[in-house]
């Protein structure tokens, strides 16, 4: 992903119009893994609510760390909008 900024500003010297321009460049890795809170608020879950609200496990990293896997969010969130038998109304509709 490139981000593309570009500022122009005009100004006029001794009766000259000039114009001053300035453009930054960035490019952006796209982040796969993300941390307990990052996972909690892209899914729109507090980070305390997380993992009881959230069948998705996380990944343990070879350096220890535990992170949730943006395609395991992504399927999660897809089986709750088509109403997998493992969203909360159908679990509640089991019990009665």
């Amino acid at each position: 992903m490139a981000l593309y900024i570009a500022k122009h500003n005009m100004f006029e010297i001794r009766g000259v119009i000039a114009m001053a321009s300035a453009t930054l460049n960035l490019r952006l890795a796209p982040r796969r893994m993300l941390t307990l809170r990052e996972a909690g608020e892209y899914v729109g879950i507090p980070a305390k609510r997380f993992p009881g609200a959230c069948s998705v496990r996380p990944v343990a990293m070879p350096n220890g760390s535990q992170l949730y896997d943006m395609h395991d969010l992504d399927a999660w969130l897809d089986s709750l909008k088509a109403g997998s038998p493992d969203s909360d109304d159908e679990i509640l509709g089991r019990l009665g």
